[in-house]
């Protein structure tokens, strides 16, 4: 109790934290002069790796190719390595646009009669070096075109187009095939006013999708008035998807008196942003002190694959709990069935399945792996030390929400316990749990890999003839790897953790005729610790996230039936479990910052308290040849329509004291072991083949190991 009472103090004294803005306006901090090879360049586009930029305009209608010695630096005396001469085709290029890696080249023009987008293939990426330029395939488009952007995946495109000198329209394509322009399908238009007179210009993303910048350059080229000159920030509910654009509002540089905005794009990381300048023939480069940060920070906590993410880790450190005390639970039941016999070692192999699809897969055997036999009687006084273990592998998804991403979980653990049964008839025992969670979070490639070591010490006790108490106490220690992927970046994390956690349950069991009736309480409780730590790779991007303490408090009731069956020669005992869960565990917060600006947000409200029902059926066959057989069956079902499966099944045959032999079956493999012990010598012989595979897999393994 005094552990509990630990727990809920850490939890409701967690202190609350407001948000702190530190935002600041882009900072203007070099120009790149183009004005001795294009005077009206209207765009501006990089490599992904920033050494190369390219620049278009409408006065020579030329592609041209810089190379820059630092990545996105125009300081760095950018150095023209390569032209191309549209003008035989195009007559007022406007944007350029490449694929995801740089080996197709999009440029669009709107001069009547040649309005649309042209494409050519590159031999190299990002070289325009050695390209024709009757090459080319077109995709014509109506209206006064001005720019183009395409979402990360390419399989949409967006325009955005003149249609006053106030008013421009967006207008959203799905693609069937990945920037393939001949599968070009309409979806939305946003329509854009603006107070001042001037021409939609430009358009682009941040690399997540969730922010759309649009330009508004002056018309009048004889007085380009700053004033006319906007780029206009929009928030986005959906990642590149306008029919829900949101206007943050308009940042108005003021670098020089006259200028008129033209093409803007970004680094990968949106620590730096840049435009070219129609009137004053030049590439213009800002920092800025968040990432895409024009007119707002990105909210995190609008970010559904940020919020993905910090919910993943907080549901893998209560998963943590659960998956670390059930082999423990599951030996504890495993030993009150099986309190007679003499051999208390078994070994259980274990797969679960939280996604419908894989659900067919419940019946799959898997390997089992028999470790040393010893010998445990029901001699108090000389009852010896029994080992047992217990293999998982979880595979699930938690589908998205309105707020967050959805979620591919992958877990595998193994258990290793050994157990002894003492004078005072109480069984103690000791478990050693090594378990890997690999989380994927949406579709950008964000990701959580969690390793965890366990320690866990146990005991059930018996309160008369047939009513025992189990209680369990474990520490696990975390590492996790994080990648937090924005689409054309990501950021990294590594991050420490630990955990306390204890179960305590009660059985009486009711006996009539081999038929065992058990009602059952159950609490489990355990809390975590996270420690902060701060995000690498991104400098625009990078967050900093604070401590965080996460409380598990799960209570249950419910009851088991078995029946034993002695047979000739052999044992058979069915049972089916059932079990209601209330998980009353108290809510957790993250508190997070960015390291640019140090703008601070806080994510409320994690994970909320389920209810859910446990339902089990399996059975033991213990013979008298050697052969031990025990298969289980379960399902876990929860408020809200999710579903955990999971089927176990465990065997050996023993030879005699000293040999053992095990077969196996998992798909379409197959593994046959053999294993001696002559005194303290131990020697195994296991070999495995793939029947059904083309190019079949197969292995001998050989060990030989000596116990003392």
């Amino acid at each position: 109790m005094k552990l509990i009472k630990k727990i809920i103090f850490i939890i409701i004294f967690l202190h609350l934290n407001t948000n702190a803005f530190a935002f600041t306006d882009p900072n203007h901090v070099d120009d790149f002069d183009i004005s001795g090879v294009e005077t009206i360049s209207t765009s501006v586009k990089f490599s992904s790796d920033g050494k190369t930029m390219f620049i278009i305009g409408v006065n020579s209608d030329t592609l041209r190719q810089f190379s820059l010695s630092t990545p996105f630096d125009l300081s760095s005396s950018p150095t023209l390595v390569n032209s191309l001469d549209i003008s035989s085709i195009q007559d007022a290029a406007q944007d350029i646009e490449f694929n995801s890696d740089g080996t197709v080249l999009f440029i669009i023009g709107r001069e009547a009669g040649n309005r649309g987008i042209d494409r050519w293939d590159l031999n190299t990426p990002y070289d325009i070096g050695g390209i024709t330029v009757g090459d080319a395939t077109r995709e014509p488009l109506s209206g006064d075109l001005r720019g183009f952007k395409f979402s990360n995946n390419g399989k949409k495109l967006f325009t955005i187009t003149q249609t006053s000198s106030t008013v421009g329209t967006v207008t959203e394509y799905t693609l069937t095939t990945a920037y393939d322009l001949d599968t070009l399908n309409e979806t939305n238009t946003l329509t854009t006013t603006f107070s001042v007179g001037g021409r939609r210009q430009g358009i682009n993303f941040s690399s997540d999708g969730y922010k759309l910048f649009i330009t508004n350059s002056a018309i009048d080229a004889a007085n380009p008035v700053a004033a006319r000159n906007v780029i206009r920030e929009f928030s986005l509910k959906t990642p590149f998807n306008i029919s829900n654009a949101i206007n943050n509002g308009d940042f108005q540089p003021s670098y020089t008196a006259k200028f008129r905005i033209t093409g803007l794009t970004f680094n990968n990381d949106g620590s730096k942003m840049f435009h070219t300048d129609f009137s004053n023939s030049t590439v213009n480069e800002y920092i800025l002190s968040c990432g895409f940060g024009v007119k707002t920070c990105t909210d995190p906590t609008n970010d559904k694959d940020d919020v993905a993410s910090i919910e993943a880790q907080s549901e893998s450190a209560k998963k943590l709990i659960q998956h670390t005390t059930y082999p423990v639970i599951n030996r504890m039941q495993w030993l009150r069935r099986n309190n007679s016999s003499g051999n208390l070692t078994n070994q259980n192999i274990k797969i679960q399945f939280n996604n419908e699809i894989l659900n067919s897969l419940s019946k799959t055997l898997l390997p089992v792996y028999l470790s040393n036999y010893n010998s445990s009687n029901t001699d108090n006084e000389n009852s010896s030390w029994s080992l047992w273990s217990e293999g998982t592998i979880s595979v699930g998804r938690i589908g998205d929400t309105s707020v967050s991403s959805s979620k591919n979980i992958n877990t595998s653990a193994i258990t290793l316990g050994a157990d002894k049964r003492g004078k005072d008839n109480i069984m103690r025992g000791i478990a050693l749990r090594f378990g890997s969670d690999d989380v994927d979070v949406g579709d950008l490639g964000s990701a959580l890999n969690m390793n965890t070591f366990g320690l866990t010490f146990y005991e059930t006790k018996p309160k008369g003839e047939e009513r025992f108490t189990d209680h369990l106490l474990g520490l696990s220690f975390i590492n996790s790897d994080l990648i937090n992927n924005s689409g054309s970046t990501s950021t990294n994390g590594e991050r420490s953790g630990e955990q306390i956690y204890g179960s305590f349950s009660l059985r009486d069991t009711l006996s009539k005729n081999n038929l065992n009736f058990t009602p059952k309480i159950k609490i489990d409780y355990g809390v975590t610790h996270f420690a902060e730590y701060t995000e690498t790779g991104a400098a625009g991007l990078n967050l900093k996230f604070k401590d965080q303490y996460i409380g598990n408090f799960i209570t249950s009731v419910g009851a088991n039936i078995d029946k034993k069956f002695d047979l000739k020669n052999k044992s058979f005992l069915p049972f089916f479990d059932f079990n209601y869960s209330a998980d009353m565990s108290p809510s957790t917060r993250q508190k997070f910052s960015y390291t640019s600006s140090g703008d601070k947000y806080t994510l409320d409200n994690i994970n909320n308290a389920t209810h859910s029902v446990h339902t089990g059926i399996g059975f033991d066959l213990i013979t008298d040849s050697g052969f031990n057989l025990m298969t289980k069956y379960t399902r876990d079902q929860s408020t809200g329509g999710s579903y955990n499966d999971n089927f176990v099944i465990a065997g050996d045959y023993r030879a005699s004291y000293n040999s053992s032999y095990t077969l196996s079956v998992h798909e379409t493999s197959t593994e046959v072991s053999f294993k001696s012990k002559h005194n303290n010598l131990n020697f195994d012989v296991t070999s495995n083949l793939d029947f059904f595979a083309e190019d079949p897999e197969y292995g001998i393994y050989l060990k030989l190991y000596t116990l003392n």
